[in-house]
């Protein structure tokens, strides 16, 4: 299901497709109406502003809280109309022309216009909201300025109506439609920004099928069925209760109780077996292939990590098998970036071998024949910290002596995001999970230049040039005759980037999630590929 994407055409393109949700339906059988369900997680959420909330428990909420231009058909990665009634792509491929759905209201009550789509983006791109998704726009006209402190506009964005909005990139971008499809596109309105007083993110107004009525920091958040979404019978449940602060053993063990609907933190590798083998294992347990890479972080501006030979070495120590067995089998190791099933990766590319001997000799020409001492920075919710303790252990055996410190996940975030702070990071319950199913979503946020700024996720704080420079190239091959040269190019970037080492791939893993027996759906709105859980399409079997 991840090979089928929908990529800008040369040719001029009016679409005019049913917008996200009408689809659910028929996918599953006309779904249930109403019922409320309660789901858990064991960290609070950090913010609902969709500028800036960047981790895969708060991208599904935001998901639901705002619309955008584009969105997703249900449990696949195919970009359709959603605020946007059709759109026009010119025929070289660097002029978009979307005509907004009428009537659309926010839910303080106002009407969705042009310049609200306007200002929300550049409000993404802008530097001082310190958000991560700024790059993603990187093709729009304008974008250097705005970034660069020269303007507090975009100029490539231009609103002749109040129904109308119009894109114009300075080169083609063949991810486009897709970006304007992630959460960092979705439309708030200003007048709530600039009430908020730099807290919008814990009082959220947008025009999304959920909003926030509720929302006791450290015990739980609570939304309700947007009665004004656009959508007919979207979403299908009238409510849905977060809770926080759940050990996902006890979430578990609720969930069998018929207490909990959805366990967000999944299964604990520990109860796999014996969930899997009861009963009812069969319809409690989602388990699905996910474009994910989970991967240790080494920060190139810190010492030694500074030393590329350090980072080569600490590649060849951490006996990836050894995570695999903790996940139960769960998960493959990694050689590279990319997983294996998105286009671009390279099955000939053998990457670091598993070798104690060549570590501990690569480690002694950098100068550190005693190894050296440092952190690692991991989640605490189980597995995590059992994973940072194996990774340690490999590190050991080289002579690097790991301090490991296993704090919330915002906490390790909020470390990542700051330069010289975070050494290492297992990034094990926040690894990178794609936001849309094309290769250039793994170097922009995570590995390229855009992405090692203040608040961002490039915890390696790696930046090439001229990596950066070929990302930029493969993404202007917006031809659909170029598509395979394009995969070729960027699987290229991945298997060059680790010369450089910036990361140690460690795993891929399955998503497991854990759901109660009175919870219907597909499975793959669970594991949904862009949304994470799509709240707007389970719904509760009656």
């Amino acid at each position: 299901m991840f090979k089928r994407w929908l990529r800008n055409t040369t040719v001029a393109t009016m679409v005019a497709i049913a917008p996200v949700g009408t689809m659910s339906a028929i996918a599953q059988g006309a779904p249930q109406q109403g019922g409320d369900i309660v789901v858990t997680y064991k960290d609070d959420i950090t913010t609902l502003d969709p500028a800036i909330g960047y981790d895969w428990v708060n991208w599904s909420m935001i998901k639901s809280l705002y619309s955008r231009l584009m969105d997703y058909e249900p449990g696949t990665p195919n970009p359709v109309p959603s605020l946007a009634e059709s759109f026009e792509v010119a025929p070289d491929g660097l002029t978009y022309t979307f005509k907004l759905r009428k009537g659309v209201k926010f839910s303080n009550g106002r009407e969705v216009v042009a310049s609200d789509v306007k200002y929300s983006i550049e409000r993404a791109v802008d530097p001082k909201t310190q958000g991560p998704g700024a790059g993603f726009f990187g093709a729009i006209n304008g974008f250097e300025d705005l970034t660069g402190g020269k303007s507090t506009t975009l100029s490539g964005i231009e609103t002749p109506d109040a129904g109308t909005v119009v894109f114009k990139l300075s080169r083609p971008d063949a991810t486009f439609l897709h970006v304007l499809a992630i959460n960092f596109a979705s439309v708030v309105p200003k007048e709530a920004i600039e009430a908020a007083s730099g807290d919008f993110g814990k009082s959220p107004v947008g025009s999304g099928t959920f909003t926030l009525k509720e929302w006791t920091i450290g015990q739980r958040l609570v939304f309700e069925k947007n009665p004004a979404y656009y959508v007919k019978n979207v979403p299908h449940i009238d409510k849905f209760t977060v809770e926080v602060g759940q050990e996902p053993l006890v979430a578990l063990l609720r969930l069998q109780k018929g207490e909990v609907d959805i366990a967000g933190d999944g299964i604990p590798p520990a109860k796999f077996l014996e969930i899997k083998n009861s009963p009812d294992g069969a319809q409690i347990i989602v388990d699905g292939a996910q474009l994910h890479t989970g991967y240790i972080t080494l920060n190139t501006k810190m010492k030694p990590f500074d030393n590329v030979k350090v980072r080569q070495a600490l590649n060849m120590a951490v006996n990836k098998d050894r995570v695999a067995r903790i996940l139960n089998g769960r998960a493959t190791p990694a050689n590279q970036p990319l997983p294996p099933l998105m286009p671009g990766y390279d099955k000939s590319f053998t990457g670091y071998a598993y070798d104690v001997a060549k570590a501990k000799a690569l480690l002694a020409e950098a100068g550190f024949a005693d190894g050296f001492e440092t952190v690692l920075y991991s989640t605490n919710t189980d597995p995590q910290p059992r994973i940072a303790q194996a990774i340690q252990q490999d590190l050991a055996a080289i002579g690097v002596k790991a301090e490991i410190r296993a704090l919330a996940q915002a906490n390790v975030i909020a470390a990542g995001g700051t330069e010289g702070e975070a050494p290492m990071i297992w990034s094990g319950g926040m690894a990178w999970i794609a936001d849309f199913p094309d290769a250039s979503n793994f170097y922009g946020p995570i590995l390229g230049c855009a992405g090692a700024v203040q608040g961002g996720w490039n915890w390696s704080w790696y930046c090439n040039k001229d990596l950066d420079a070929r990302a930029v190239a493969a993404d202007s091959m917006s031809d659909p005759a170029k598509a395979a040269e394009r995969t070729a190019a960027w699987g290229k970037v991945f298997t060059d980037i680790m010369a450089d080492a910036p990361w140690v791939p460690v795993i891929n893993e399955r998503r497991v999630v854990a759901k109660s027996l009175r919870m219907g759906g597909a499975d793959n709105i669970y594991i949904d590929p862009t949304r994470v859980i799509n709240y707007d399409a389970i719904f509760v079997k009656q």
